[in-house]
């Protein structure tokens, strides 16, 4: 069975691996390059793991072929017309770091040297650009891994695109839609409902007030689409609640105070699909990869790629 597109998060690759690492990790001149050497090392792992126990994770979790090509997705920061729909979108979040902000200009050179695609979205997100090239290769009948921490992108789960989820030791796991279900009590087709009603912290959106995982996820099966649900509520208002499964006249009354705003909040966390090609198949370019991680100071890391090129 030919292996799967990898699709990998790289601001979430490269976030992580910034405030994960040591700072000391540098390049020739002192410059921090903790950042890129973590998100290399982090798609390396699902391509050629670096220990026995690692590459047993990956048959168990049904990663039996090196992938048919890797893109490296990105895009802006916030999309406009998110921070438009709400303003405090990502408005939390603390500016990127300057040494953050060096190695993320030097990344897209770095990837592509390694044989990996780059594919970008000026006006949108890196989830919008991984959900549209993931939609492209399940229509193909090909299968897509999503590397990413990204919950949003659960909603892109289906029995062709799978979420990949790492742990320590070497430790992987793939969640289809039965495990999106399980974690979060609802399909992948209404986890943008989902993060409406709960809200997401780590977008800056607070959700409908009072209501969290458990009420959100079973309002969602008993109503059906947020739309479904706000009718729902609507209807409540002048209806006397026979059975105490139904919606309490305090949830009804927040789901009616807040439709407007819970309309936005799921906009928001829709995932858009965009025009996008699909890749050709590409196998991964160590010796390209050594020499730029060679040229970007990381020795270790060239040294590895040398290894496996020969």
């Amino acid at each position: 069975m030919p292996g799967a597109l990898l699709l990998a998060d790289t601001p979430w690759l490269l976030y992580r691996a910034f405030f994960a690492l040591p700072k000391s990790i540098v390049d020739g001149e002192g410059n921090p390059v903790n950042a890129l050497l973590g998100t290399v090392n982090a798609i390396l792992a699902l391509i050629e793991p670096p220990t026995r126990a690692a590459r047993a994770a990956l048959q168990e979790a049904g990663i039996a072929e090196p992938p048919r090509a890797v893109v490296a997705c990105t895009g802006a920061e916030e999309a406009a017309y998110r921070v438009e729909l709400y303003p405090p979108y990502h408005a939390h979040r603390d500016p990127m770091p300057p040494e953050l902000r060096a190695q993320w200009e030097l990344a897209p050179a770095l990837l592509e040297a390694m044989g990996w695609y780059v594919e970008s979205a000026d006006a949108l997100e890196a989830d919008d650009v991984m959900f549209s090239l993931a939609a492209e290769e399940a229509d193909a009948g090909g299968r897509a891994l999503l590397l990413t921490g990204d919950r949003d992108l659960y909603g892109a789960v289906s029995e062709r695109v799978s979420f990949v989820e790492t742990g320590k030791g070497g430790a992987v796991g793939l969640l289809g839609p039965d495990q999106v279900l399980e974690r979060y009590g609802v399909a992948p087709e209404l986890v943008a409902d989902f993060i409406a009603l709960r809200g997401d912290p780590s977008d800056g959106l607070p959700g409908a007030p009072g209501i969290g995982a458990k009420t959100a996820a079973d309002l969602l099966r008993r109503y059906g689409p947020l739309e479904d649900l706000l009718a729902a509520a609507r209807e409540a208002e002048n209806k006397v609640r026979r059975d105490r499964a139904e919606m309490s006249p305090r949830t009804a009354q927040t789901l009616r105070e807040n439709a407007a705003l819970l309309r936005s909040f799921r906009e928001i966390a829709t995932l858009q699909r965009i025009e996008v090609a699909r890749p050709a198949d590409r196998s991964t370019d160590f010796a390209g990869g050594a020499q730029a991680a060679a040229a970007a100071g990381m020795r270790r890391l060239s040294e590895r790629l040398e290894k496996i090129a020969a």
